[in-house]
């Protein structure tokens, strides 16, 4: 059965709200930030989120927000940590194709210059290859097409992204 929605998984600067964008004009799709809808329901930024709620507090918001989305024709752009949250995740694989842009450690380390000013989840003592690690293999769990980002533009991601979901979307 074909699917409406187009939810886009990964690390952080793996391009998700970048490839959604235009990937969402491309199909006539609108396009959903998960981060900025989490932020506008909260009333604050992310990393004022984790700030005030610590790790586990911002994955329960994340989870219930992302739980909540039901567009009718969309392209998701979640937060790389939306795969803690199952509930979410089997939410957004009803409604959506998940699509994961995966990049090498090596490749979103150079993409990665200021990780907590981004909002990102990090607990105690965690480093970025320690996160990568851990996440890997939950973005392959939920993923119904994967995308090899490494050595690829913008234009060429679109496009093999494309390729991939063609049969899959409505």
């Amino acid at each position: 059965m074909k699917k409406k929605n187009v939810v886009l998984i990964g690390m952080p600067g793996a391009g998700k709200s970048t490839i959604g964008v235009i990937l969402a004009k491309m199909l006539g799709k609108d396009f959903i930030d998960a981060d900025l809808v989490i932020q506008k329901e909260e009333g604050r930024l992310l990393s004022q989120i984790i700030e005030e709620k610590g790790p586990d507090g911002f994955l329960a918001v994340e989870e219930r927000v992302n739980a909540g989305l039901n567009p009718e024709q969309a392209v998701i752009a979640t937060g790389g940590s939306v795969v803690y949250g199952p509930k979410a995740m089997e939410h957004l694989g009803d409604i959506g194709v998940i699509v994961y842009l995966r990049l090498s450690y090596q490749a979103v380390k150079r993409r990665l210059k200021d990780i907590r000013g981004r909002g990102v989840v990090l607990r105690e003592g965690q480093t970025l290859k320690d996160l990568y690690e851990e996440r890997a293999g939950l973005y392959e769990q939920y993923a119904q097409v994967i995308v090899e980002e490494d050595g690829l533009n913008v234009e060429e991601t679109l496009e093999k992204t494309l390729q991939e979901l063609e049969l899959l979307i409505e």
